[in-house]
């Protein structure tokens, strides 16, 4: 089977590695039901390809690929013109060896339109110091794996690993020997965020004029974003002939990440005159995809972020507001509205019913069981009790708190505290195992509330681990807000090498995300979110592993 029909030489496809790329990021560990989720999220989006993981690193990763290959693989969606569209392309990552690429065909298979993607670095850098092998060694293997590859499955991608830093005249032959081998898709990775925008647009230009065959296969850009450039070297890419670019929601990934999806698309939403291309993206799914991809991995988007951050449509000096006021365009480059984002013509509070609730849920993208939307108009009365108006922005955080909670070992009970000036800070926990349904009380006593509450938690789990970051925001403004708290904790790797290969002890990082008017609530319940991630993890081994002794895995 091969990719789906809906591109052109004016479309550029997307290409989306959150689940792969952007699951590397320190502390963003997916559990199979939150992969599910998002790839779910992604299809509505409208990506063309998910790149769904790296089967080959888990038992875990390889059937968290294999159930969206099944489900998200073979579901009919619609396109941004409501019309029936083919399920997305469902890759599989796989180095250039047989049982990677057993692994990625295994996982892949059921899917409708499955694509291999193989790699293999091509810089002198990796070659010596990383592969040790020769170029000549490079050149065979290529052929040998992208052959392999080709007898599962038509729709083959090879990428040549550090390509920003290889030779031209080489990477020209190894690209050559893939497409001759049954490459349909040939992506260049700035893998460490090296080029800038005119040396990377170049070398895509050369790579179509001196490659055999690479005028008959697309060409795809796989940026990172070291430098700040990620998404400035994309556009430069797709300007000089690159029709496939992989991108991550929010721009997640290794270091510092990978091109951002959301400024990817609008820059070719709105640009339109400048590039004359088009995505299949459905904008107003923008938001929402974003929200949740934050939400699972607990990675906060930061106010200032393009397009999707908190201040991305806000306005506050008096010129601008002015301006505003008389003509949005003065300001503003697109509307909100364009990612998913508008004002609720409905003012939600204690009086409103189930209708309304449901009906601003599915104006705002949400698409929710009646089991979930259940559950979340359970919360919006409790919430709607303590605060005379909610927000669009509460229940953006309903929606999450309540529907994206990864599979849990442990529940919160309760949690009472006693604290004040001269009063050794203690925290009655009540947890309930929910595999055994045994409910057990304890104390804890702490430095303050919070840490009494964990201290208390920590005496029932039992999970030792170490905090290294804790975030809390208010959601909206007022005293009676929503306390948003983000947490992370460390615990030491104990799978495969114990330190990176800077020499650093090697640490997995889970995080965690509560929302409650109460800011102690708040944190117990992202502190158990991330114990229920890690002791998930150390069942399951459903965690992304890092196979080599740098801290990339892939290109």
């Amino acid at each position: 089977m091969s990719i789906p029909t809906n591109n052109g030489p004016d479309k550029v496809l997307i290409f989306d590695t959150t689940l792969r790329d952007g699951e590397q990021s320190p502390g963003a560990t997916l559990n199979t039901q939150e992969k599910l989720e998002i790839a779910r999220q992604l299809a509505r989006l409208g990506v063309d390809v998910i790149e769904a993981g790296f089967p080959a690193a888990s038992p875990g990763d390889l059937e968290a690929v294999r159930l969206i290959a099944k489900t998200v693989g073979q579901e009919p969606r619609q396109d941004k013109a409501g019309q029936p569209a083919e399920p997305p392309v469902i890759c599989g990552l796989a180095r250039t060896n047989k049982k990677d690429i057993d692994a990625a065909w295994k996982a892949v298979s059921a899917a409708n339109h499955p694509r291999i993607h193989t790699f293999l670095a091509t810089s002198p850098l990796h070659m010596e110091h990383k592969l040790r092998m020769s170029p000549d060694e490079v050149v065979q293997t290529v052929h040998d794996m992208v052959s392999y590859a080709k007898s599962f499955c038509a729709d083959i991608e090879f990428s040549p690993e550090d390509a920003g830093r290889s030779q031209p005249h080489f990477l020209y032959r190894v690209l050559g020997v893939a497409i001759a081998a049954g490459a349909t898709t040939i992506n260049i990775p700035d893998t460490v965020g090296y080029t800038t925008p005119d040396e990377f647009g170049r070398l895509i230009r050369d790579i179509r004029e001196n490659t055999p065959g690479a005028k008959d296969v697309i060409i795809s850009v796989h940026c990172h974003n070291d430098l700040g450039l990620a998404t400035a070297n994309t556009l430069a890419g797709v300007q000089d002939g690159a029709r496939q670019v992989e991108v991550t929601m929010n721009g997640i990934g290794e270091r510092a990440g990978n091109t951002s999806l959301e400024e990817l698309v609008m820059a070719l939403y709105v640009r339109q005159q400048i590039y004359e291309l088009d995505t299949n993206i459905i904008t107003p799914e923008i938001h929402r995809s974003s929200d949740m991809v934050s939400r699972y991995t607990g990675m906060v988007i930061q106010p200032n972020k393009a397009i999707v951050g908190a201040n991305a449509f806000a306005h506050e000096a008096g010129i601008h507001q002015d301006g505003m006021l008389k003509h949005k365009r003065t300001y503003e480059i697109m509307d909100a509205s364009t990612i998913g984002l508008s004002h609720s013509k409905l003012v939600l509070g204690k009086h409103s019913g189930r209708h309304a609730f449901r009906v601003r849920l599915q104006e705002m993208g949400y698409h929710l069981s009646q089991d979930e939307l259940n559950k979340v108009f359970q919360r919006f009365k409790a919430l709607a009790d303590k605060k005379k108006t909610i927000s669009d922005v509460d229940l953006e955080a309903l929606v999450g708190d309540e529907v994206y909670q990864p599979q849990e070992t442990w529940e919160l009970v309760n949690v009472q505290v006693q604290t004040g000036i001269q009063v050794v800070p203690t925290a009655v926990v009540a947890l309930r195992n929910l595999k055994t349904g045994v409910e057990i009380t304890d104390a804890g006593f702490g430095t303050g509330p919070v840490d009494a509450v964990y201290q208390g938690i920590n005496r029932i789990v039992g999970a030792p681990n170490r905090l290294v970051e804790y975030l809390v925001q208010a959601i909206t403004e007022g005293m009676d807000a929503n306390g948003d708290v983000t947490i992370r904790i460390a615990v030491p790797d104990s799978r495969g090498y114990k330190h990176t290969a800077q020499g650093r002890p090697r640490r997995r990082l889970f995080s965690g995300r509560g929302i409650d008017t109460d800011i102690v609530v708040a944190s117990a319940k992202a502190y158990m979110q991330a114990l229920n991630k890690l002791l998930a993890a150390q069942d399951q081994n459903n965690a992304t592993v890092h196979i080599d002794n740098n801290d990339t895995v892939a290109a």
